[in-house]
């Protein structure tokens, strides 16, 4: 089956393969500082950057499942923005972890 980005099933795939496997395997790379390395980690940057505040606000358990359409779109592209380093994994995870008023390292 080939990728399509405007079936919303393919993109929630898309988003799932970027944060279990790709962005995990680049920040296990020598010379990679990004501020996380766990799955659940980019999941909750992404997902709280795509909500503007901690998604478990706005999204349903499991978070992959209830995405609209409009936010699946939104997370691919977001991942796909740090994969290839246009967005800035350290202040995603900074703004992140200010709204759900953690520590900000």
């Amino acid at each position: 089956m080939s990728f399509s980005p405007h079936r919303k099933a393919d993109l929630i795939s898309r988003y799932m393969n970027l944060t279990k496997e790709v962005m995990p395997q680049m920040a296990s790379l020598q010379g990679v500082k990004w501020p996380v390395q766990n799955d659940h980690c980019f999941q909750r940057i992404v997902l709280d950057a795509i909500c503007n505040e901690a998604w478990h606000k706005h999204l349903a358990r499991p978070a992959y499942k209830n995405l609209t359409h409009d936010q699946a779109i939104h997370a691919v592209e977001l991942c796909e923005d740090i994969v290839a380093l246009r967005a800035d994994l350290h202040v995603l995870n900074r703004q992140s972890l200010a709204w759900r008023v953690k520590r900000i390292p």
